[in-house]
């Protein structure tokens, strides 16, 4: 079980060969920037997929295609709050959630000020965006293993984003991170709660850390280390490698 969702490898069209299956990047696309929707019938958005799969449009336009698409505004767009709106367009399109109150004010502005296509746009032509995925990478969670200028409070954000990966983000309309963001102070890491009864629960299981660190005596050189705890260790185990300057890379139950 991973608490973390760093063993989502990007999927990459590295080479367009003669009668190349293009079914799994589509469907990764449609997972990710949907952000795991279930499609009906005929939801799907076949002229744009038959241009991907002619190659006249890229991965990221074939990613601005949904984002552009009626499917992604009713999901995310006309029927959620605006703060819930830009949290999604920052999990789908660039793998992690909004920095802080600034970014989520930018965003507002944009589509305030130019309109819903501009806001999506503003995403998928950031510099940010071709720098972590060019343009034949789908966009897929960012963490410390791909990008190694998130900060922690960062990582827990994107966690409480990511958080139960196989749901939908459809399932609410409500933002997550609105306090957090607005107050500028940490997000906290939920894990599951012990169950109760006769039955082992969490405060059974333990769980490896894995984080990269300064070495001691040294500024500039970084060593991995990991960790084993047990469940009631976890919490006060993140917020001491948060306190020492490290990044934690991943979570996972033992």
């Amino acid at each position: 079980m991973s608490f973390w969702v760093t063993d989502l490898d990007p999927v990459e069209l590295r080479e367009r060969q003669p009668n190349q299956d293009f079914n799994i990047i589509i469907r990764q696309a449609y997972k990710q920037v949907l952000g795991n929707a279930y499609l009906l019938e005929g939801e799907t958005l076949e002229t744009a997929e038959s241009l991907f799969r002619n190659g006249d449009l890229t991965v990221r336009g074939f990613v601005r295609a949904i984002g552009q698409s009626e499917l992604y505004r009713s999901l995310f767009f006309e029927t959620c709050s605006q703060y819930r709106f830009i949290e999604m367009n920052c999990k789908h399109f660039l793998g992690r959630a909004p920095l802080d109150q600034a970014e989520i004010s930018k965003h507002v502005q944009i589509y305030n000020n130019l309109g819903y296509e501009a806001e999506i746009d503003s995403y998928i032509d950031s510099d940010e965006y071709l720098n972590a995925y060019g343009e034949n990478t789908i966009p897929c969670p960012r963490t410390e293993s791909n990008q190694r200028t998130i900060l922690n409070v960062g990582f827990n954000r994107t966690y409480a984003l990511y958080n139960g990966y196989a749901s939908s983000d459809s399932v609410t309309n409500k933002a997550t991170l609105i306090s957090d963001l607005a107050a500028n102070k940490p997000t906290a890491i939920v894990f599951p709660k012990k169950s109760s009864g006769g039955t082992p629960g969490s405060n059974n299981k333990r769980f490896r850390i894995k984080a990269t660190k300064a070495s001691i005596g040294s500024i500039n050189r970084l060593s991995n280390q990991t960790y084993e705890v047990n469940y009631e260790q976890l919490n006060a185990k993140i917020k001491n490698l948060h306190r020492t300057g490290a990044k934690i890379l991943s979570i996972n139950e033992v």
